[in-house]
């Protein structure tokens, strides 16, 4: 494909990357809005990721399937038109602020960026060199944080306005007032996606074909102890991705900071940043590897900030945005937005390392790779129920340790094992 003739293509996927990071950084700001207007536990409230997350488990092989028959650009057109239903399931939702529903619609916009992802994702290497292919997939992610950054804050302008924080002691006529404002984004994002699904379907983007290889051993991927590790440390890094992302506003709403909604746009805020220094530090100034155990050792370290600095005092913060007029997050919760950066660069080092070396093997270490965006939907209801048990989300924020430490073996040591003796 020509530079000129990947142009458009390229655009075309930017945008839906736009789409994966807008959808799903809205979760953060779901949470505390729902935990109010059906009035959950904070464990109950942390079922939104659950039913998100766990829908690119439940649904990748049947997906992977529909892809096989449908080819890619049709897939793509595929999953805009299941998010444009699962958009809709907000209308039904809001009218009753019945959660169940709500936890179905949230499947079903999973379900399409489900098919999105696998369908996308290959063009974003072979719509041009393969030599810069790294700098197109640190693009994307860039416009998928960006999307994150953007979401939390339009979703509190729109939802709440001039209204001020929510809290738990709202009139029914009140609850019902603020869940039916719920209705009109929704019915916009779904008319924004059905034009998308229009533009790709219509579009000239040209199909991918792969050669089959009828010599692929079903099983022969568990016999690389790096992928199976790789995947395991993907599970942990989504899990904490998704508690740090989808848990400072309900964190924050506990502590009664302002604007609580609209926080995960701070954690997306400081992703961006470590995604630009992946961009021009790596590899010519740090290694894939190097990047990976920074990565761990700074979670780690920002864990402990967020478990053991005050909840009171506004002096990091301060330090950080430079004036006391954005100043707004208590040092814990600070500590909880940082660690943005520290996750940003584990997706990207953890594939390459765990997928070196596979050759023909490489399509099946990337489908169980996917697999491990399941960590996003279990870790968060393990963070809350031990939340709720304990009675203290900040001390609950030490669980994340486990994760970060997973990562950081697998940085110094497991994914050079070439065999499961070694």
């Amino acid at each position: 494909m020509t530079r000129k003739s990947s142009i458009f293509p390229m655009l075309i996927i930017g945008i839906l990357f736009f789409i994966f990071g807008f959808v799903t950084w809205l979760n953060g700001s779901l949470i505390p809005f729902l935990k109010v207007i059906c009035n959950l536990t904070e464990f109950q409230a942390l079922f939104v990721t659950f039913a998100f997350y766990i829908a690119y488990t439940v649904m990748a092989l049947p997906m992977a399937y529909v892809l096989d028959k449908t080819g890619y650009k049709n897939a793509m057109a595929l999953g805009l038109g299941v998010m444009v239903v699962g958009s809709l399931l907000f209308i039904p939702a809001a009218q009753t602020a019945n959660f169940i529903i709500f936890l179905i619609a949230l499947f079903t916009l999973g379900t399409g960026l489900t098919i999105l992802q696998t369908a996308s994702n290959p063009y974003v290497v072979l719509i041009g060199p393969i030599e810069s292919a790294a700098m197109r997939i640190s693009i994307m992610g860039l416009i998928n944080k960006s999307a994150g950054v953007l979401a939390p804050l339009l979703f509190t302008v729109f939802i709440f306005g001039n209204m001020g924080d929510i809290s738990s002691d709202l009139s029914q006529v009140e609850i019902d007032a603020l869940s039916s404002k719920l209705i009109m984004p929704y019915i916009a994002m779904a008319i924004v996606l059905s034009g998308l699904m229009l533009l790709v379907k219509f579009s000239n983007i040209p199909e991918l074909e792969f050669e089959k290889n009828d010599a692929y051993d079903e099983g022969s991927i568990f016999q690389f102890p790096r992928v199976i590790l790789g995947a395991i440390a993907l599970f942990f890094y989504v899990g904490i991705e998704v508690i740090a992302g989808d848990t400072i506003g309900l964190y924050a709403q506990g502590l009664e900071v302002a604007n609580a909604t609209a926080l995960t746009s701070y954690t997306m805020v400081f992703m961006v940043f470590a995604y630009l220094v992946g961009v021009f530090f790596i590899p010519k100034y740090l290694s894939q590897e190097k990047a990976l155990i920074s990565s761990a050792v700074g979670g780690i370290l920002l864990l402990l900030g967020v478990a053991f600095t005050s909840t009171t005092s506004y002096t990091l913060a301060e330090m950080l945005w430079g004036w006391s007029g954005v100043a707004t997050l208590p040092d814990s919760v600070t500590f909880v937005a940082l660690l943005g950066f520290a996750n940003a660069l584990v997706w990207p080092t953890i594939w390459p390392l765990a997928l070196e070396g596979l050759g023909k093997y490489t399509a099946k270490g990337s489908a169980l790779l996917i697999m491990a965006i399941a960590g996003g939907a279990i870790l968060p209801l393990v963070f809350g129920k031990v939340s709720q048990e304990i009675g203290d989300m900040q001390v609950s924020y030490l669980l994340g340790i486990v994760c970060y430490l997973f990562i950081l073996i697998y940085a110094l040591k497991w994914h050079k094992m070439n065999s499961w003796s070694k």
